[in-house]
């Protein structure tokens, strides 16, 4: 029995995209069901298929695996490839999956993702500063470590798959990571399963009225590339 993977919104669903763009750079099959934000609250609806009324949420016959990370470890003890074989490669891909799975705050509330715009952004805040110089610090480290170009070496693994909606975060605000870090965006930004995403996210027709809001408030839009 194939995985069956519910996430939300292409344009705007980071925690969704995660899982998503690992099982499909992994060739891990699974029926691709979306739920869309239909208003700036989804709790209730969300219960029907999931534990914690978000997304993503991984089911696997009677067995329902929820929040990015559990569908993550969920897949790797079932997989290999989740993560790299290397220990020094290993350690480092868990390590900063971590890191970005409960940090990075500013970066998520101040660059909320939305796909298919981009945005001139406000005078960042010294916190923006301080997310955007580790990403710069951390992508060059695994790059350089492992020889790229993915993080951890020559295979995409997880660790590329939770900075994934980074990657369009960085293009849609113009964020500037340093030439090493944005060559890792770029290769990122051209993967088939992520020029997918992007196709489905350009593709959507509706709004969701606070993540738009989001946005606006994140600075001002100049380009617009979504289906009207």
């Amino acid at each position: 029995m194939a995985y069956t993977l519910v996430t939300a919104n292409r344009n705007y669903s980071s925690w969704s995209l995660r899982p998503w763009v690992l099982m499909k750079q992994l060739g891990i099959p699974f029926i691709d069901r979306m739920e869309p934000f239909a208003q700036a609250t989804n709790y209730a609806a969300f219960r029907a298929f999931s534990p914690t009324g978000q997304v993503p949420a991984l089911i696997d016959g009677e067995r329902t695996i929820w929040d990015s990370m559990g569908i993550v470890l969920y897949l790797a003890d079932r997989r290999e490839g989740v993560w790299p074989q290397d220990p020094a490669a290993r350690a480092f891909a868990q390590c900063a999956a971590a890191e970005m799975h409960s940090g990075f705050a500013t970066l998520r509330n101040d660059c909320p993702m939305n796909v298919g715009v981009r945005v001139e952004t406000h005078l960042p805040s010294a916190a923006l500063g301080r997310d955007i110089a580790r990403l710069s610090e951390l992508w060059g480290e695994g790059l350089a470590r492992f020889g790229g170009p993915f993080l951890a070496g020559s295979a995409f693994t997880a660790v590329d798959a939770f900075f994934a909606p980074v990657a369009f975060r960085v293009r849609t605000y113009g964020l500037d990571v340093g030439p090493a870090a944005r060559g890792w965006v770029d290769h990122m930004l051209a993967l088939p399963a992520m020029l997918e995403w992007e196709g489905a996210a350009l593709a959507e027709t509706w709004r969701e009225e606070s993540h738009e809001a989001d946005v606006g408030a994140a600075g001002r839009i100049v380009e617009d590339h979504r289906a009207v």
